[in-house]
C-alpha cells in the first residue's frame, strides 16, 4: 500500500527557458506511464510550444497544485507563474531570469505545504540569473537558503552525483581550482562525510556506507613530499569520520579510485574538488547520471548536463539522465 507521502506528486521547475529543460518535460509527460505523477510551475504556452516543436501531440493542462494528480492522467499539469518566460530556444535571456528563481522558490513551497514530494530540477544558466542579480553560487547553495526559509533547517546542503556505476561528492563545488587548498578544512571533510553517510542510511537505504576518501594533491601527497595537505587536512577528518562509527578510508589516490573493481569497494567518493569528482562521474555515466543535492529537508534532484542551448527546440536532446533525475526522486520519496 502506498503512503500518504508516496502518493503526491513531484514537482518539477521550469529550468532556464531558452536550454533544453522545456522539452525533456514535454518528452517525459509524453510518456508519464513509465513515470511517478508529477507537475511544473512554467509557462503553459512555452511548454506547449516546445511540444510542438519536436513533434509532440501533448495537452497541456493548466490547473493548481490541487488538481495536479488529475490532470496529470490527460497530459502535462502546469502550474502557471506570475513572472513571464521568453519562449526563444537557444536565445538565453535575462528578462526570463525572475521565472527562473520563481519556479524553484515555489517547488519547494508546494514540498514544504504537503502539495509535492520531492523536487526535480532542469538545467539553469546562472550566469543569466548573476545579470539579474542572484546571489547564489548556484541551485545547491540556493536550495539551502530555501530550507532555512521554509523549515528553519541551517544544515549544509551537499551535491551528490549518483548512478548505478558510481557515485561521488565534492567537497568544494563551484569555486576556482587555486582557491581549494585554502577553503578545504577537517570540518569541512567530517561535516560532509557525515552528511552523506547519513543521507546514504536514510534514503538510499544503505545500512552502512562506505566512504572513499580521495587525497588532494597527486598520489594522496606521498606521505607529505607532494603537498602537506592530505596528512594536516584530510587524514585527520577520515580518523573523525571513522571515529563515528562511519566506514571511510583514505586519503586515496584518485588516479587509482574509479577502476571496475576499485569501484566495487565503496558507495561514494569523495573527492576533494569539482572536476576530481564530476570528471569521472560524467565519463563513467554521462547520460544516467543525477544531481543529488543532500542535507535537506526535502528531496531534489536534477540531470547532471547543462542547458544545451545548441540542441534547444531540435528535439534531439537525450533524456536519459533527466528521466533518471525524475524516477531517483521517485525512489528517494518512497
Amino acid at each position: 500500500m502506498p503512503t500518504e507521502q508516496s502518493s503526491l506528486p513531484i514537482a518539477l521547475t521550469m529550468g532556464e527557458p531558452a536550454g533544453i529543460g522545456p522539452e525533456l518535460i514535454v518528452t517525459a509527460a509524453s510518456a508519464r506511464r513509465e513515470a511517478a505523477p508529477f507537475f511544473v510551475y512554467g509557462d503553459p504556452g512555452l511548454l506547449s510550444d516546445r511540444a510542438r516543436r519536436i513533434g509532440l501531440d501533448l495537452a497541456i493542462v493548466e490547473t493548481d497544485e490541487a488538481g495536479a494528480l488529475a490532470g496529470f492522467a490527460r497530459g502535462l499539469p502546469v502550474v502557471p507563474l506570475a513572472n513571464p518566460a521568453p519562449d526563444q530556444p537557444g536565445r538565453p535571456d535575462v528578462a526570463g531570469a525572475a521565472a527562473v528563481i520563481e519556479s524553484i522558490e515555489r517547488a519547494v513551497l508546494s514540498v514544504r505545504r504537503g502539495q509535492a514530494r520531492a523536487v526535480v530540477t532542469p538545467p539553469i544558466m546562472k550566469e543569466v540569473l548573476y545579470r539579474a542579480g542572484f546571489s547564489h553560487p548556484g541551485h545547491t547553495e540556493f536550495l539551502g537558503e530555501l530550507a532555512h526559509r521554509h523549515w528553519g533547517h541551517d544544515g549544509k546542503p551537499v551535491m551528490m552525483i549518483w548512478s548505478e556505476t558510481v557515485a561521488v561528492v565534492p567537497v568544494t563545488i563551484h569555486i576556482p581550482l587555486a582557491e581549494v587548498p585554502a577553503a578545504l578544512s577537517e570540518e569541512l571533510i567530517f561535516e560532509t562525510g557525515l552528511i552523506v553517510a547519513q543521507d546514504l542510511k536514510a534514503r538510499f537505504a544503505i545500512t552502512a556506507p562506505r566512504l572513499a576518501v580521495a587525497g588532494l594533491n597527486p598520489h594522496a601527497g606521498e606521505n607529505g613530499t607532494l603537498g602537506r595537505e592530505d596528512n594536516a587536512v584530510v587524514a585527520p577528518a577520515i580518523a573523525r569520520l571513522r571515529a563515528a562509527g562511519i566506514d571511510a578510508r583514505g586519503p586515496l589516490p584518485a588516479d587509482t579510485m574509479f577502476h571496475a573493481r576499485a569501484r566495487q569497494g565503496f558507495d561514494v567518493a569523495l573527492c576533494m574538488y569539482h572536476d576530481q569528482a564530476l570528471a569521472p562521474a560524467k565519463a563513467l555515466a554521462f547520460d544516467e547520471a543525477v544531481n543529488v543535492t543532500l542535507g535537506l529537508p526535502f528531496i531534489r534532484t536534477s540531470p547532471d548536463h547543462g542547458t544545451a542551448f545548441d540542441l534547444a527546440g531540435t528535439g534531439e536532446a537525450n533524456p536519459s539522465s533527466f528521466l533518471a533525475s525524475l524516477a531517483l526522486a521517485d525512489r528517494m520519496s518512497r
